[in-house]
């Protein structure tokens, strides 16, 4: 297959192996229908397997944009009806409310974005939407962008309507999840399941992979749970993955017992999870100690007040248990202040960061715009409080760490930290007991799906009430009035 292939039309075809054993799952589910879809056939893989595994499937139907293709899937399957044409435009309400039900439309669409294939200039995309509703930085920062697969199978999701249809598609556990949020706010479903699948075998790529199979139909009911299978032969699931007032649960069972530590407003929040220092230009903005000098990314000694120089622990040093071997410049208190003040203040520092103004101001993210020059994210009185418990998003666990000061200076963090910030040891102590409680612990996992790029974030860390938590263990944390007050 050409790299042009995958890039343009995100074309993996499934192989017969493969396609032999969802078709086998779905047997196995009770599945057979008198109609078979896909909208994506390739050479048809999908639809040979299916049509040996259901021969009382009389209606079967394969589009696929690439002509040869087409060609050769109509020589697998004689009596299928075989059309050139592209998924994003074909009139998918007309063919399935055509076919005689039940409906099974399994295939294995594009696993590629919309920024994806624009970034390689390709054409073969949807009319452009924000359908999610994403305002400001969230549609600026990538949140409307989309996977392919997502827009197809929420498309086939919403042609399907009441009628009773199956749809199986392989696709990345990611995007599985997507489609599900999809099913559980807008359409009606009798049973789902995910099929883990092992991508780099049959695909060649390093990626969390699934068969999603969804029933729908009128007798729909909206399963409060959905089993995760570890592979497409077992009969038991690992564990279900939920949905509860509005976003996806990672553990329905894990849910369960810790439901009751949710914080239910936002003046619950003792403690607020923040974000580390975001200033996207490590060359200008890092440096490392040489002879004790600074030495910046670009090979530079440099001679700054020490006023705006902090000890820096990046993601990978809080994850690892890392004392800092960098320092980071920090020219602000808090978002929005004016640097101007530099000048006088600390004219060192000013003098250094007009040199490297150019590298500055070339930072792309928007959120620079029309800002104060020189500008950092992720900064306010939390930053420099002496005692911090830290956890890096990016790693696969739950790596809780206690922060204080280096060699007498705070210590800040990269944008890849989330931090709790304190003015005493003790506190900071006791919050570290009740995160890595079994308790504590148990609720997140109920919430984090580590397949995702970012599994732990801000949003899901402030959703545990610590006063709650610390009741139950006899650990004293505060009390509520106080969250209000605590480094905004």
């Amino acid at each position: 297959m050409s790299d042009d292939r995958i890039f343009q039309f995100g074309d993996y075809q499934t192989p017969m192996e493969l396609a032999e054993m969802v078709v086998a799952c779905l047997a196995s589910r009770g599945i057979n229908p008198r109609s078979i879809v896909e909208p994506t056939c390739g050479i048809g893989n999908f639809l040979v397997a299916a049509t040996e595994r259901f021969p009382n499937a009389d209606n079967v139907f394969g589009l696929d944009i690439n002509n040869e293709y087409i060609n050769e899937a109509r020589s697998r399957v004689p009596r299928a009806q075989m059309i050139s044409g592209q998924v994003f435009d074909y009139d998918w309400n007309s063919l399935i409310k055509s076919l005689p039900e039940s409906v099974l439309i399994v295939g294995n669409p594009p696993w590629v974005t919309s920024s994806g294939l624009s970034a390689r200039g390709a054409t073969n995309l949807p009319a452009k939407t924000n359908s999610q509703g994403h305002r400001g930085l969230d549609a600026k920062t990538g949140k409307a962008n989309f996977d392919i697969a997502e827009w197809i199978a929420t498309r086939l999701i919403e042609a399907a309507g009441s009628r009773e249809v199956t749809l199986a598609l392989l696709l990345k556990t990611a995007v599985a999840r997507k489609i599900l949020r999809h099913v559980w706010t807008h359409a009606q479903m009798r049973e789902a399941a995910i099929y883990e699948i092992d991508a780099a075998r049959y695909f060649g790529v390093s990626v969390a992979a699934c068969l999603l199979v969804v029933e729908m139909g009128q007798e729909g009911h909206r399963p409060g749970s959905v089993p995760v299978h570890p592979d497409l032969a077992a009969k038991r699931a690992d564990h279900h993955i939920g949905w509860e007032e509005g976003y996806l649960i990672a553990d329905a069972n894990a849910r369960e017992i810790t439901r009751h530590l949710q914080v239910t407003s936002d003046a619950a929040v003792l403690h607020r999870w923040r974000s580390g220092v975001k200033h996207d230009c490590s060359k200008v903005m890092e440096f490392r100690g040489e002879q004790g000098r600074l030495v910046n990314g670009l090979g530079e000694k440099v001679d700054l007040e020490s006023d705006h120089i902090f000890p820096l622990m990046k993601g990978s040093d809080v994850a690892q248990g890392r004392e800092p071997t960098r320092w980071m410049l920090v020219p602000q208190r808090r978002t929005g202040d004016d640097t101007k003040w530099l000048r006088e203040s600390a004219p060192k520092t000013w003098a250094y960061l007009e040199a490297h103004g150019e590298a500055l101001d070339r930072r792309k993210s928007s959120i620079y715009r029309n800002r104060p020059r020189f500008s950092v994210f992720g900064i306010g009185d939390y930053t420099f409080a002496p005692w911090k418990v830290a956890i890096c998003g990016l790693y696969k666990k739950l790596g809780f760490r206690v922060v204080g000061p280096f060699d007498g200076e705070v210590v800040v963090f990269d944008d890849t930290v989330y931090q709790l910030s304190f003015e005493s040891e003790e506190r900071a102590r006791d919050v570290e007991k009740l995160l890595t409680s079994d308790l504590g612990l148990a609720f997140f996992r109920a919430l984090i799906f580590w397949d995702n790029k970012r599994p732990i974030t801000a949003e899901i860390l402030n959703r545990l009430d610590l006063i709650v938590l610390g009741s139950e263990m006899g650990i004293q944390v505060g009390e509520r009035a106080e969250a209000a007050t605590l480094f905004g």
